[in-house]
Parts: C-alpha cells; structure tokens; sequence
C-alpha cells in the first residue's frame, strides 16, 4: 500500500491506496508524526498518488471546503475486511451529502434491527471514514453517538454540520436553522 498526507481547509488528511483501490483514509486531528505514524502502519509506505487517487483528493479537499461531493463512484480497496462490515458499508455509501441514518435504520436494512450493536462496531472499524460515511450514521435518539476518528464526536458533528445537517433533528431530515 502507498500513501500520502495532504492539506485541507480542515486539516491535514492521510490517503492509502493500493492497485485495488483506496484503502485507508485518515480524518485530520493529529500532529503529521502521529498521522504519518497511522497511515503508514502495517507496511505501507509514501507514494505518488496516480491520477485516480489525485481526483479522490481532489474530492476530500473539495469536501473540505464546504462544496458538496459524492464519494459513492470512488473505488474502494475492501480485502481483509469481514463480510458483514462491507454490506453495512455499501449501503451507507448510498447515503448523500446532509443525509444521515441511525444505527438501528441501518441495521434494519441489513435485515435484522438486534444487528445494532454490530452496525456500531462496523462504523468504528471503517477503514476510509468520509469515503464510508460513517459520521452520517446516529442514534436512534438523533444525538451524534459514537466516533472512533481523532475528535471523537465534535468532529462528527463538525462534518455534519458543513453538510448541513442540524443533529437534534430527526435522522434523514435537515435543521434549517430558522
């Protein structure tokens, strides 16, 4: 796997890719030692982002900034990672820009609402937050609930808040602030 470190209106991000696709993204929050630390584990090293990855940091960089992107068209690097975690993660990349789910709606659709706890666990394993929306996903009470990136919550608020998203309001509606 190669990767790279790259600047942003939010901070700085971290990118692995591998021929398959991406493969890792990490969320800005951490000093560049620590983030280089964390995007180069297991054997990875800095690469030269190709042409494909360059348009994924173009998109990041354009999420950044507050302009509204898709994600779902990225191409995604998902060996190694348990049968059930990519099916919750293919259907949250169906999710958009200012949309969010619960846990539960998420589980449901998985088909089974007792899966939960596993939606949860799915969420804090994401290997590529933003790029697997998984900061779109809240409690059944409409609070944020869990975030395993650096920030922890506040940043999943953080990133709801520059896709419009009120949290309070009910999962799937936006606050429109009047």
């Amino acid at each position: 796997m190669e990767t790279a470190i790259f600047e942003t209106a939010l901070g700085q991000f971290g990118i692995g890719w591998t021929d398959a696709g991406v493969a890792r993204v990490q969320l800005p929050g951490e000093q560049t030692d620590a983030l280089s630390a964390r995007i180069n584990r297991d054997g990875a090293v800095p690469g030269e982002p190709n042409r494909a990855v360059v348009a994924v940091i173009d998109l990041i960089e354009d999420y950044a900034d507050g302009i509204e992107v898709s994600f779902a068209a990225v191409v995604l690097d998902l060996r190694g990672v348990p049968a059930f975690h990519a099916k919750a993660y293919a259907l949250l990349r169906e999710l958009g820009w200012g949309q969010t789910t619960s846990y539960g709606a998420l589980a449901r659709a998985l088909g089974d609402v007792t899966l939960s706890r596993a939606v949860g666990q799915a969420m804090g394993a994401n290997p590529m937050p933003l790029l697997i929306p998984c900061h779109r996903v809240l409690a059944s009470n409409g609070k944020p609930g869990g975030f395993s990136a650096p920030g922890g919550a506040l940043s999943k608020l953080r990133m709801l808040a520059l896709e419009g998203v009120s949290v309070g309001a009910p999962a799937g509606q936006l606050g429109f602030g009047f």
